[in-house]
């Protein structure tokens, strides 16, 4: 019995992901296309049926992208914060956070790109949310904020990492050193 429920369950877990991976496939294909009717379709369908997928997490970020160059903004931060919400896997909230942010200082949204790079990230991703956070508060006029901001990041870069020079410009363009 107990040999007979785990190969069911297993079954119908690889019946999912390929499931799951035929919606992803579709909503690659429809951005290439950019039929965004399709991509909206094909994502709503991952996100409604497999949300627990990564299929479904690389979904959103791939419709969120085809939406936001296809003039759908609206769409596309849709798709972010249900991923940044929604997702099981932090490196993919992450991400969907960093462009969430990204689409918001693009609409002068400014407090609410700080919100959403505010909180939790991955190791791996707190200088670009410190870095992302700075952007937000230099275009608030914030500048001693954005400075601490960007002092964090360069801090957590790696010394020799390239973003990590860029952030060193954003600190003397508002007149400071890195450290």
């Amino acid at each position: 019995l107990a040999y007979g429920g785990w190969t069911g369950y297993n079954y119908w877990q690889n019946k999912q992901g390929a499931q799951a991976g035929a919606l992803y496939s579709e909503v690659e294909r429809a951005a290439e296309a950019k039929d965004l009717t399709r991509v909206e379709r094909a994502y709503s369908d991952a996100k409604a049926n497999y949300p627990r997928t990564a299929y479904a997490q690389q979904a959103a970020l791939i419709a969120a992208k085809a939406l936001y160059e296809g003039g759908q903004a609206d769409k596309a931060k849709g798709a972010l914060q249900w991923l940044a919400a929604e997702g099981k896997d932090p490196g993919y909230q992450a991400m969907a956070k960093l462009r969430l942010a990204g689409i918001q200082m693009g609409d002068k949204a400014y407090d609410e790109a700080v919100k959403t790079v505010s909180g939790d990230f991955p190791l791996d991703f707190q200088p670009l949310a410190a870095d992302r956070m700075g952007d937000a508060l230099s275009l608030q006029g914030k500048t001693k904020e954005a400075i601490d901001a960007y002092r964090k990041a360069y801090r957590q870069f790696g010394e020799g990492n390239e973003y990590r020079r860029l952030v060193e410009v954003k600190l003397a363009a508002l007149g400071v050193d890195a450290l």
